[in-house]
């Protein structure tokens, strides 16, 4: 019912709803009287009804990025067994990646944590999630270069980093080769959403300076993980990949 009201654009009564979906008149005035009471509706003018002070609270309450976190959190703790390493998950907010999932068994060597921020040029995560901004907010934070360098490797140069940008989305993963910190490498790659948006990316981290710290191997299960991930959320959605 709550959704049959919120959905009218037409103007219609109560009454008028209720018929279209089946529901006894009664049935729908007792309903609709109890969503007022409880806050969930509101009463407008003209005998029209919208969002309520509560339900308007739960949707603020709402945050994409961290279901798809919760729905990938078993997937990456096997992960990061199976690959004896570092792995996180990470979200992009205001030109910053934020950690919403680190674990394995070096976790507390790596500097990064749960809820830091971390400029996005530089890491794995950050060049998965700048690739697959819409070229015009991707053209804007390009902008904002020259960055500043981390390491001797970080990409500094707007110019090169577009480059990187361009190959991230042509191979599909992105490599941090020192650039966050020296002597350590990683590799990340999205996680899709059903509708095509990448809100996500998990990585994968190992301390060393190793040009092949991750075999294709490494990389095949990352990617797998990946997809189990889209399922994952795809599912918690109600949704089919």
């Amino acid at each position: 019912m709550l959704e049959a009201i919120l959905s009218d654009r037409d103007g219609r009564s109560v009454a008028a709803i209720a018929t279209a979906i089946g529901l006894p008149v009664a049935t729908a005035h007792r309903q609709v009287a109890t969503l007022v009471a409880e806050d969930f509706l509101a009463r407008l003018p003209a005998r029209q009804f919208g969002p309520g002070k509560r339900l308007m609270r739960l949707i603020q309450m709402f945050d994409e990025k961290q279901v798809i976190a919760t729905a990938a959190a078993s997937t990456l703790h096997r992960l990061a067994a199976d690959l004896d390493c570092v792995v996180q998950l990470g979200t992009l907010e205001s030109d910053m990646v934020t950690y919403r999932i680190k674990t394995g068994a070096k976790a507390g060597d790596l500097f990064t944590r749960v809820g830091l921020q971390l400029e996005a040029y530089c890491s794995g995560i950050g060049k998965v999630l700048l690739a697959h901004l819409p070229e015009a907010q991707r053209e804007a934070y390009l902008a904002t270069g020259p960055f500043p360098a981390l390491t001797a490797h970080t990409i500094t140069s707007p110019a090169k980093l577009r480059q990187e940008l361009v190959q991230v989305m042509r191979d599909g993963l992105a490599r941090d080769m020192e650039e966050t910190a020296e002597g350590l490498s990683c590799v990340a790659v999205p996680v899709a959403m059903p509708d095509g948006r990448v809100l996500v990316a998990i990585s994968a981290s190992r301390t060393t300076r190793n040009i092949q710290a991750f075999s294709a191997n490494d990389l095949g299960r990352l990617r797998d993980a990946a997809k189990n991930i889209e399922a994952a959320v795809a599912l918690a959605k109600g949704m089919t990949v």
